[in-house]
């Protein structure tokens, strides 16, 4: 499966400039967990996740403190700018979404913008688009693979999926079961695919 396939397609987005209490409203609003840092032209500058924002936001409540410890800043930041990641980990489209989880699950990162060529972000993949994707029901799965199946020519294929998993009865020779395979893997939700 493509990153395309399971990316949000309409990410939300802050730019530099943008304030902290703009940046939260976006996170709670959205129910997301960080935002792309773009330009006026879409490219991607970074990430500010909701640790960057809430992580200098508070100050210390001086009811539990007789004395105050004078450790107080100034200015507490106002702008996404002071807080943001630069140079973000991000996939492309195209990207094998196998390689995209790979990257959330060994760096701890919970979303990834998706950039074109040019550096603008187009979408957003996380893991709950992956969670959603992989507790799709068998049902749903298999109902989508024989539609495909069909669409394809090979009405007398018999397709079972059990916990994500497709087996293909009926495809004879490579080149059909290659063709069985790719159109299966092709369905949002399947783990793996077995022929014969």
């Amino acid at each position: 499966m493509l990153v395309r396939e399971a990316m949000s397609s309409t990410p939300t987005t802050v730019t530099p400039d943008t304030r902290i209490k703009a940046a939260l409203a976006l996170l709670a609003e959205h129910r997301l967990t960080a935002l792309p840092v773009v330009d006026e032209h879409g490219h991607l500058h970074g990430m500010v996740s909701e640790a960057d924002l809430i992580r200098e936001t508070l100050t210390r409540d001086p009811r539990l403190h007789e004395i105050p410890d004078g450790n107080e800043r100034s200015a507490l930041p106002r702008i996404v700018h002071e807080v943001y990641t630069p140079h973000a980990i991000s996939v492309r489209p195209d990207d094998d979404l196998a390689d995209a989880v790979e990257l959330m699950t060994s760096t701890s990162i919970k979303s990834l913008p998706v950039v074109d060529d040019r550096g603008r972000v187009v979408g957003v993949v996380s893991r709950s688009d992956v969670v959603r994707i992989l507790a799709r029901a068998d049902s749903a799965i298999e109902t989508e693979v024989l539609t495909m199946m069909r669409d394809l020519g090979h009405d007398s294929w018999l397709v079972e999926v059990e916990a994500g998993v497709v087996r293909v009865d009926g495809p004879s020779g490579t080149s059909e079961e290659a063709l069985a395979s790719l159109a299966a893997r092709a369905v949002s939700g399947v783990v793996d695919v077995r022929i014969g």
